[in-house]
């Protein structure tokens, strides 16, 4: 019988990584899927943000790359219950700020310094 079950275990992770998902098979030899991280590079500049991306298809982890393409210091917020920043970025400057998202959502974005969002840095990221 356990012959037969490692079979079929080794059948779904086949299966799985034909797909592309990242998967890991537990001690009891069932196997899980990881959430798919996605990248998305964001551009700040004066006064906007340009995202590759502005949305996912579902709740999982982002890595956002960002890059202070302006001639002024601007800064990268998730707000909406995340309230997650990067640090203030000079210009030329680039970081990485990691956040995973738990729940669909429409979750507010925006550069906190000055009135740099009332000029026009503040978006909304969707998790469908």
């Amino acid at each position: 019988m356990p012959r037969i079950r490692i079979a079929l275990v080794s059948l779904v992770v086949l299966a799985l990584a034909g797909t592309g998902s990242a998967f890991a098979v537990t001690n009891t030899g069932t196997a899980t899927v990881k959430p798919k991280t996605t990248t998305v590079t964001v551009k700040a500049s004066e006064f906007k943000f340009v995202l590759s991306q502005k949305s996912i298809a579902k709740p999982g982890k982002v890595i956002f790359k960002v890059t202070n393409t302006g001639k002024i210091t601007h800064n990268f917020v998730i707000l909406s219950g995340i309230n997650k920043a990067t640090k203030v970025l000079q210009p030329k400057q680039s970081t990485t700020m990691t956040v995973v998202f738990k729940k669909k959502a429409k979750y507010t974005y925006e550069c906190t310094i000055g009135e740099h969002a009332e000029h026009g840095m503040i978006g909304t990221f969707l998790v469908k």
